[in-house]
């Protein structure tokens, strides 16, 4: 998801995506460690979309 995209939702439900991300990326390194993961790439991915939430937040928090 776009960060523009993600400007528009409210600061709650970011943080349950935030959540969501976080333990989507502990089941992908239980994959990879178990060796049942084909590519590191969704792990990348992944770490990647909780920056960007992360830093959609922060900036929300700092305007109010």
């Amino acid at each position: 998801m776009k960060a523009k995209d993600l400007k528009n939702e409210t600061l709650e439900a970011l943080e349950s995506k935030v959540r969501e991300s976080r333990e989507k990326l502990m089941e992908l390194r239980f994959q990879q460690s178990g060796g049942t993961i084909k590519s590191g790439m969704d792990i990348r991915k992944t770490k990647r979309e909780i920056a960007r939430l992360l830093t959609v937040i922060n900036e929300k928090k700092k305007d109010e």
